[in-house]
């Protein structure tokens, strides 16, 4: 089952609660979404380290073949 942008968020905002977070649902199935988080907690971390906290806060969402979330295009950074 694919998951909602509702859901998606939901999880998102559980990790960064005060972060800009901004979903987009690239080809409408549930399947392939953007997302760019923006939070202070990324300031002093390489874009690496941004990213592996954003797939934590998932709970296996993305794993394998039976994941909920088959793509994610990620932009993190700190707020300007």
């Amino acid at each position: 089952m694919a998951i909602t942008v509702e859901e998606l968020e939901t999880l998102l905002k559980e990790g960064f609660p005060a972060a800009k977070i901004t979903i987009t649902d690239l080809a409408g199935d549930g399947n392939h979404y953007a997302a760019e988080v923006i939070d202070e907690s990324f300031r002093g971390l390489n874009r690496v380290q941004q990213q592996r906290a954003v797939y934590a806060t998932l709970k296996g969402k993305m794993d394998g073949n039976h994941g909920e979330l088959h793509a994610l295009a990620l932009t993190t950074k700190a707020p300007e």
